[in-house]
């Protein structure tokens, strides 16, 4: 196996912390960034270089990204796996949280790819993995925001493939469906917390209930599933061009876009009411 340079973002935590592990294990150059770089001093007994980075700022990004290449000297791989979840009606959701949704889970992606593309241009070669989500192929209620940011990363990497192909540069999106994370949780208390007193609660605080079940439950796939998807992407020869990792990812895509709209609006509310 080929040693590769890589960088990931959010390495501070979770899916993240654990891939920048792993591949570090495997023998690659492993630069995992994030804003709290405190969490992540334990990657470096594994030989992962922890960076300090925040997505929405321009000039941490720019400062990340020129660390390694002076260090490295090449770049092989971009794991842009930094992203959040904010819950909410989209009349409940304020203009701010809608713009902070958007900067962190696209425009940040989006800064990164143009910093390290003309590198990977110039080495003719190169591998960006975006971590997408089902959500960027299926809409829920109380989701919109969070939808609007996951279609947009499916948007852009389709397009960006087809950019950089003649260029020796893949372009990779991971697909995970509902995996058993506090991610789940915390989306669940901020879609509680967002609709209280207003026309949405009821629905609403239903929804965040059966959240709170599914991710405390043993039906979800646990974060090793997309762990080992993007180790895959990453040291693939010719990798896939789409990886759908956790429990029912592949069926709730094509149901979605199989049944006509009406009867999946009607399937999402009876699941919430029912919960």
């Amino acid at each position: 196996m080929k040693q590769q340079v890589i960088l990931i973002t959010g390495g501070s935590s979770g899916i993240g912390y654990e891939t920048a592990k792993s591949l570090a294990e495997q023998g690659h150059i492993v630069y995992a960034a994030a804003r709290r770089v405190e969490r992540m001093e334990p990657l470096r007994e594994f030989g992962v270089h922890p960076l300090s980075m925040d997505v929405t700022d321009e000039t941490s990004m720019q400062m990340a990204v020129s660390t390694l290449l002076s260090e490295q000297g090449r770049i092989d791989v971009l794991i842009n796996n930094a992203g959040y979840g904010s819950l909410g009606a989209v009349e409940n959701v304020t203009s701010e949280e809608a713009h902070r949704q958007l900067e962190v889970n696209v425009f940040g992606l989006a800064r990164l790819i143009q910093l390290v593309l003309p590198t990977m241009r110039a080495q003719y070669s190169g591998r960006i993995i975006n971590i997408a989500s089902i959500a960027g192929k299926v809409t829920l209620a109380n989701c919109g925001w969070y939808n609007v940011s996951k279609f947009a990363v499916e948007a852009l990497s389709d397009a960006l493939r087809m950019e950089v192909k003649p260029y020796g540069i893949d372009v990779v999106i991971i697909e995970p469906s509902a995996i058993k994370t506090d991610w789940g949780l915390i989306a669940a208390d901020h879609l509680y917390d967002s609709s209280q007193g207003t026309v949405y609660e009821t629905f609403a605080t239903k929804e965040a209930t059966l959240m709170r079940q599914l991710y405390t439950s043993n039906l979800l796939s646990g974060p090793d599933k997309v762990r080992k998807a993007i180790c895959k992407a990453v040291n693939a020869r010719r990798p896939r061009l789409r990886y759908q990792p956790g429990l029912g990812a592949n069926l709730i895509i094509y149901s979605h876009a199989l049944l006509p709209s009406r009867w999946w609006d009607s399937l999402n509310r009876w699941m919430i009411n029912h919960a």
